[in-house]
């Protein structure tokens, strides 16, 4: 009998990524030939190819999806066009029984060519309303699984189910000595980590860079701070210590990690309430997203799991008030998330996945 092969999808932001690094383990153990069709320079490639050298890597042509006018909205389209025929030869030569969408605009052409060869794809939608990648790819989809139950009201009720959140196993299997020594921390100082997203916030770099010699009074300070935003200059201050971006290293920097400052994309502020971290959630602005971070981390604040702070409330003083209060009613949100409803295993979201398959 020939090995049943299936692709995912994927990328553009870390987000788009982490559930398909999450379930290759279990796609691998239930004897699957896994590929991956994301785009030549994206954070998907090296996410996907560093951890799982194993899985083929297939690089196609996607254009980014735009809300605001820009002269590349007329040549894009093309670029789409061209994914999709390229999509399309890697799926008639792979023979996948399915396709796992992660969204991000790499996944449009997959999509579509996923259609057109009569295969079947499943999406997975993190964010409280779909994003415009899943929205463009939702009339090829055999099914769409949610995170938030709130989602499912802007999703057709006949294809669509809310699963909860995924978490990686590699997750809780982090070591906080370790992350302590990866830091190079010798003292019993509480650990605070920043982060955020995997492209970076200069304005959540220049808030916590701005306070620094008061928070490294009280705290052993981890910067996660985006590629390219890396100060040399404050590379041997005692207490601090700044990354571009880590890959296998996190579970183990979150392991050490009293509390998280962070963006509030899906993917990271589950993995935060799986851990049990404490968090204060700085969102990013509607003015430069499409409001979905706004809405994650208002529900977070709702159920008692973070501290929210706007970013455009966001200044020297308001970030160490919010800290504050972070740590103040740190308990109280230790509890709420005792009571959380806990994560799927990724071999329960593979099953419920390969339900659909061809």
């Amino acid at each position: 009998m020939n090995q049943k092969s299936i692709i995912l999808t994927g990328g553009g932001t870390a987000g788009h990524v982490s559930l398909n690094q999450a379930i290759i383990p279990s796609l691998l153990k239930e004897g699957y030939d896994v590929h991956y069709i994301g785009s030549n320079d994206g954070i998907e490639k090296e996410l996907i190819t560093q951890s799982y050298p194993e899985v083929p890597y297939h690089s196609i042509s996607s254009g980014k999806l735009r809300r605001y006018f820009s002269m590349k909205n007329f040549t894009d389209p093309f670029k789409v066009l061209a994914g999709v025929g390229q999509a399309f030869s890697v799926i008639r030569k792979v023979k996948p029984t399915m396709i796992f969408s992660k969204g991000g605009f790499v996944s449009v052409p997959v999509v579509i060519a996923a259609k057109l060869a009569k295969i079947p794809v499943v999406i997975h939608e993190s964010d409280v309303t779909p994003g415009l990648a899943n929205k463009i790819a939702l009339p090829f989809a055999s099914h769409v699984f949610t995170i938030f139950q709130d989602t499912l009201k802007y999703l057709p009720i006949d294809k669509a189910t809310c699963t909860g959140s995924i978490v990686r196993e590699q997750l809780f299997k982090g070591n906080a000595a370790k992350g302590k020594s990866l830091c190079g921390f010798t003292d019993e100082k509480k650990v605070l980590l920043i982060m955020g997203g995997s492209l970076g916030s200069v304005v959540l770099n220049d808030s916590l860079r701005s306070n620094l010699p008061e928070l490294l009074a009280s705290f052993n300070v981890i910067h996660l701070c985006g590629k390219g935003n890396v100060d040399a200059s404050l590379d041997n201050l005692k207490g601090y210590k700044q990354f571009d971006y880590v890959t296998t290293e996190l579970p183990d920097l979150l392991h050490a990690a009293s509390f998280v400052v962070s963006r509030a994309g899906s993917n990271s502020i589950f993995e935060f309430l799986a851990l049990k971290k404490p968090m204060l959630l700085i969102p990013l602005s509607a003015s430069k997203s499409r409001g979905d971070q706004i809405l994650n981390a208002n529900i977070f604040e709702k159920q008692g799991f973070a501290h929210v702070l706007e970013e455009e409330m966001l200044s020297k003083s308001t970030f160490m008030k919010a800290i504050n209060t972070l740590i103040q009613k740190s308990n109280e949100y230790k509890q709420a998330m005792e009571q959380a409803e806990s994560p799927k295993t990724p071999d329960e979201m593979v099953k419920l996945i390969l339900k659909f398959e061809k």
